[in-house]
């Protein structure tokens, strides 16, 4: 054989064990896809459950897949598994680290399109039945907190409360449309909702 061919068949016998690779991984999965829905067929599964493990299935088969053809360009296992551990690590830090600020965040797009209260309500969050608990005027609603404006007599009144959006949907929360005030519990309680 020519020298000029050895290092030809250097780089053509990598890309055709890839190319091998990922013929091998379609046909597997092809033969996987098949199967499920077969077995769903036969035993009536849902289309869930059916739908699932296709992607459960070709997720699996193109990783092994993606894997080998690591391997064949010579990275090692070892490389990757650390590289990933790694990465997993600081994404569970970095995820527990901002649930608080995620979750807030989630619970006012629940509280812009459920519509518990508006601006300019009066709000009362109850610790429970018999205890009262924060209450005010919504003055402000953003992406971590509302903002509440005690109007009641006593030592908070004027004084502005901010509660994080969570908090709404883990208490009972009672409301007085617009502007009327919550200074007479007798006579507002008819008025009174209950969410």
């Amino acid at each position: 054989m020519p020298e000029w061919l050895h290092d030809w068949l250097d780089i053509v016998t990598p890309i055709s064990q890839i190319l091998l690779i990922l013929l091998a991984a379609w046909l597997l999965r092809l033969l996987v896809r098949r199967v499920i829905d077969r077995v769903g067929h036969r035993y009536t599964l849902p289309a869930e459950a059916v739908v699932g493990g296709r992607r459960v299935t070709s997720f699996l088969i193109y990783a092994a897949a993606l894997l080998l053809i690591l391997e064949r360009l010579g990275v090692s296992g070892t490389v990757l598994w650390t590289a990933f551990t790694g990465f997993a690590a600081v994404a569970a830090v970095a995820f527990f680290a901002a649930w608080s600020v995620l979750s807030n965040i989630f619970c006012t797009m629940l509280i812009l399109t459920t519509r518990p209260f508006r601006l300019y309500d009066h709000v009362e969050l109850l610790e429970n039945g018999e205890k009262p608990g924060l209450r005010g005027q919504v003055v402000d609603i953003n992406l971590v907190y509302t903002t509440l404006r005690e109007t009641e007599d006593g030592d908070g009144a004027g004084t502005c409360l901010q509660i994080p959006n969570s908090l709404f949907f883990q208490r009972a929360l009672r409301r007085w449309r617009g502007g009327a005030l919550p200074a007479e519990r007798g006579r507002i309680a008819g008025d009174a909702l209950d969410v």
